[in-house]
């Protein structure tokens, strides 16, 4: 599992950096849920990315935090696939989008990148659209050109209950993909 986000403590609460939240939340989830996942160790740096390495339901389990900015991920993760025998079927991408509202989860098993930079990074490295999602809806700005500061900003009191619940509700849905498999 892969989180999307960009690297660096101003980044961390930011709506682009959501994708890593839930793999955060995931890993701590793994440690408390006694019979089901486990994890076997804490983040540790693997390369440019920060990996743990878990369990979930019998089958070995990687939550990836790369630690690229979110536009130039993909290498990263060619990378790591490559080194940890991994391939695009083994991979669910979690990430905000834009074109969602704010905290509406949405699972995708395959296609474009809809405009977001760092999937298309992700799925032009891995040459193919072939790759589940789970995308979080962090609202799209009135204007375009304040897209970038939208992405970059964090969220208001009144915004944050229903971020966190859309994080729990990824990190299930995570899950649930995962038992599909």
């Amino acid at each position: 599992m892969l989180g999307l986000g960009n690297p660096g403590e101003e980044y961390r609460d930011t709506r682009h950096n959501l994708g890593q939240r839930v793999v955060d939340a995931l890993a701590r989830s793994l440690g408390r849920l006694a019979s089901e996942p486990t994890l076997h160790e804490p983040f540790s740096r693997e390369g440019a990315s920060m990996v743990a390495r878990g369990e979930w339901r019998g089958q070995p389990l990687l939550l990836i935090k790369p630690l690229s900015y979110m536009n130039v991920t993909g290498s990263v993760v060619a990378q790591l696939a490559q080194r940890l025998d991994f391939g695009p079927a083994d991979c669910i991408l979690v990430y905000d989008d834009i074109d969602l509202p704010l905290g509406k989860v949405r699972v995708r098993m395959r296609g474009s990148a809809g405009g977001h930079r760092g999937v298309r990074s992700v799925l032009d490295a891995l040459q193919t659209e072939d790759v589940r999602r789970v995308k979080i809806g962090v609202g799209r700005p009135a204007a375009r050109s304040d897209i970038v500061d939208h992405v970059l900003g964090g969220f208001s009191e009144e915004e944050r209950p229903l971020v966190d619940r859309a994080c729990t509700e990824a990190a299930e849905r995570v899950l649930d993909l995962l038992a599909r498999a």
